[in-house]
């Protein structure tokens, strides 16, 4: 116990004088840093490490570089690949879809050729048919008039003979009547003959 209070007492006369000549130096110029250096330097830009510093660039850029050629490299290619030769089959069957278009455009175009043809040659038909028809039937009317003429003009012949007939009868008895009324008596022979001379 004694001796520890008696070292207690050598050590806080240290203990102060550490403290004076740390109030000293705070008072005074800079102290030097912890590990015997005057100027800390950041690592990178220290001249003494370049060395190491181009060894460990040289290592890690191989080994980035090994990196990319055997497992990035052959990933993107075959992913390039891939992609390329599903591009040129998307392009083949576009291609081919659009040939497929145009030659049903173009049967499409033909067909709309030919039904306009047909239905030209159809209609045409049809007008040589409605007119062929209408001939026929003007023709049949026509026949039918004449015939109609024909036995009007027979009839118009027969009732003019009768009429005509009456009409020398009417006259020859008109003629006699009024001879006889002028002259008192007439000659029906000579009436009629008179009668059909006149007409």
């Amino acid at each position: 116990m004694f001796v520890t209070s008696a070292y207690a007492e050598d050590a806080v006369p240290a203990a102060t004088g550490d403290h004076a000549a740390q109030g000293q130096t705070t008072a005074g110029t800079a102290v030097p840093a912890e590990g015997g250096h005057g100027k800390a330097v950041f690592p990178p830009f220290d001249p003494a490490t370049f060395s190491s510093q181009l060894v460990w660039l040289a290592i890690t850029f191989g080994l980035f570089y090994l990196f990319l050629k055997k497992v990035a490299m052959p990933r993107i290619a075959s992913i390039l690949d891939v992609r390329s030769n599903r591009i040129a089959q998307d392009l083949d069957q576009a291609a081919k879809l659009k040939g497929e278009a145009d030659t049903a455009v173009a049967a499409y175009e033909q067909e709309l050729a030919e039904a306009k043809i047909n239905a030209n040659s159809i209609g045409q038909k049809a007008r040589d048919e409605a007119k062929a028809e209408a001939d026929a039937a003007r023709k049949d009317v026509e026949a039918g008039l004449e015939k109609k003429l024909v036995e009007a003009e027979a009839r118009i012949a027969t009732i003019k003979a009768s009429a005509m007939k009456d009409v020398g009868a009417v006259a020859e008895t008109t003629a006699t009547a009024i001879l006889e009324s002028l002259v008192g008596k007439a000659d029906k022979g000579e009436v009629a003959a008179a009668v059909k001379a006149a007409r």
